[in-house]
C-alpha cells in the first residue's frame, strides 16, 4: 500500500509584519506631556484636582457687594369694590325686579318688591288680635273701677257703723251714770262698738287687697296688649322690608334671579357695587403673605399712571398656596376705574440701605440656601453660607461670604453637589 505524507502547507498561515507605529505614538504622547508640563502645568493640576469641569457659558456669576435691599411683593391685581353687598330675600314670595344689571342706583332706592300673601294675612290677623286685647284692657279697667267703688262704699258704711256704735256707747254710758239705764245696756253698746271696729278694719284690708288684685289684672291685660303690639310691629317691619332697597349709592352688579320668580326666604336676589370706594385685590404667595400686614405702603400702576396705596386687609384663608390681599388708594381715588380692571400692584415689605448681599438665583433654593459656590482661581468651591432676608432680585448674606466674592448664582445643578468644580472657558 502506497503511503503518502501530507505536508504542513494547509496549516501554515502567513503572519502580518509587526507594526512600527506604536513607538511613534508613544513618542508623540511623551512630547505632549512634556509640552504641557513645560507651559501648562498649573492648568493640568487644576484639571486633576477638580471633581468635574463645567463650561462657564452654562453658569451665571454675580459679585457679593454692599447695596440697598428692598423686599417687596409684586403682581397683578384687579379692581374690586370695597363695598359690594349682596341683597337677600327677607321673606318668601314672588319677586318683582325694578332695576336691571348695570343700572345706577341711589341709597334707599327700591330695587325689588316681594309679594307675600301669607305674611300680609298674618299681619291682618295679628292686628285684629291687638284690637281684641285693647278691648280687654278697657273692660278690665272699667271692672276695676266698679269694684273699687263697691269696696270704698263698704269701707264707708263700716266707718259709719263704727261711729254710730261709738255714739250709742256714749249715750248709754251717760244714762247709766245718771241711773236711767242698766249696766247691761252699756256692755251691749261696748260689744257693738267692738264689732263695728272689727268690720271697719276688715273693710279697709279687703279694699286694699282687692285694689291691688284689680291693678295686677289690668297690668296683665296691658302687658298682653303690648306684647301683641310688638308682634304686629315686627310683622309690619317684615312687610316693609319686602321692598328691597339699596344700602349704598352705586350700580347694580349681578341679578341672581329672573323677574317674577318665586323665591324662599334668604334667597340671593342681586348685588350692588359701591363705585365710590374701590380697592385693588391681588393674590400673594403664602410665603410672602405671612409678612403682609394692614397699613403697609404699596404702589398701584396702570394706564401709564402710578398711585400710592395701603394694604387694607389680608385674607386669613389660604387657597391653592395663595392669599388674597387688598390695597386701598392712599388719597383721592382715581377716576374712570372699572370693576375687575387689571392693574399692577407692588407692596413694600422692608427696605435697608447697606446690606451685604448678592443677586438672587437658583442657588438660594438649592440645598435650602445652606451653601454656595465661590469662584476662585478658575474653580467653583462649595462654601457653607447663611442667607437672610430675600427680595425678588437680591438676597442678604449673613455669613460665609465677603464683599468681592464671585458666586455662581445659577447653573449649580450641573455641579451634582461636587465640592470643587473646574470652570472651563
Amino acid at each position: 500500500m502506497n503511503t503518502r505524507f501530507r505536508d504542513t502547507s494547509e496549516q501554515d498561515r502567513p503572519l502580518a509584519p509587526k507594526s512600527r507605529r506604536w513607538p511613534v505614538l508613544l513618542a508623540g504622547a511623551a512630547a505632549v506631556v512634556a509640552v504641557l508640563a513645560l507651559f501648562g502645568g498649573g492648568r493640568v493640576k487644576q484639571m486633576l484636582s477638580a471633581d468635574s469641569a463645567i463650561s462657564a457659558t452654562r453658569l451665571s456669576i454675580a459679585t457679593v457687594n454692599i447695596a440697598p435691599l428692598t423686599r417687596d411683593v409684586a403682581g397683578e391685581g384687579r379692581v374690586v369694590a370695597a363695598q359690594s353687598p349682596t341683597l337677600f330675600a327677607p321673606g318668601g314670595g314672588t319677586v318683582t325686579l325694578t332695576v336691571q344689571a348695570g343700572d345706577p342706583v341711589k341709597r334707599d332706592q327700591v330695587l325689588a318688591r316681594i309679594e307675600s300673601p301669607e305674611l300680609a294675612n298674618r299681619l291682618a290677623q295679628e292686628r285684629s288680635q291687638v284690637d281684641a286685647l285693647r278691648a280687654d284692657v278697657a273692660r278690665a279697667e272699667v271692672e276695676a273701677r266698679q269694684q273699687t267703688a263697691a269696696l270704698q262704699s263698704a269701707f264707708e258704711n263700716a266707718r259709719i257703723d263704727q261711729q254710730t256704735a261709738a255714739n250709742d256707747l256714749a249715750r248709754q254710758t251717760q244714762a247709766f251714770e245718771a241711773g236711767a239705764t242698766a249696766r247691761m245696756q252699756v256692755e251691749r253698746a261696748q260689744d257693738a262698738l267692738a264689732k263695728a271696729k272689727l268690720a271697719l278694719d276688715q273693710a279697709a284690708g279687703l279694699r286694699g287687697l282687692k285694689t291691688d288684685s284689680l291693678a295686677l289684672d289690668v297690668q296683665a291685660k296691658k302687658s298682653a296688649l303690648a306684647r301683641q303690639q310688638l308682634m304686629v310691629a315686627d310683622l309690619e317691619r317684615q312687610v316693609t322690608e319686602l321692598a328691597v332697597r339699596s344700602p349704598v349709592d352705586g350700580q347694580v352688579g349681578q341679578l341672581f334671579i329672573a323677574d317674577r320668580t318665586n323665591v324662599a326666604r334668604d334667597a340671593r336676589l342681586l348685588s350692588v357695587i359701591d363705585l365710590s370706594a374701590l380697592e385693588v385685590q391681588m393674590q400673594v404667595a403664602e410665603s410672602f403673605a405671612r409678612e403682609l400686614q394692614p397699613g403697609m405702603p404699596g404702589e398701584i400702576s396702570g394706564n401709564g399712571q402710578r398711585w400710592a396705596g395701603l394694604v387694607s386687609s389680608v385674607s386669613p384663608e389660604v387657597v391653592s398656596g395663595e392669599v388674597a390681599a387688598r390695597l386701598r388708594f392712599d388719597g383721592k381715588q382715581p377716576e374712570q376705574l372699572r370693576q375687575n380692571q387689571r392693574l399692577s400692584v407692588r407692596v413694600l415689605l422692608d427696605r435697608r440701605d447697606k446690606v451685604l448681599g448678592v443677586a438672587r438665583g437658583s442657588f438660594v433654593d438649592e440645598g435650602g440656601g445652606s451653601y454656595a459656590y465661590v469662584v476662585r482661581g478658575g474653580h467653583a468651591e462649595k462654601v457653607a453660607v447663611k442667607l437672610g432676608a430675600r427680595s425678588l432680585d437680591r438676597v442678604e448674606v449673613v455669613s460665609g461670604l465677603v464683599a468681592g466674592d464671585r458666586v455662581v448664582i445659577s447653573g449649580t445643578d450641573n455641579f451634582k453637589g461636587a465640592d470643587r468644580v473646574l470652570i472651563a472657558d
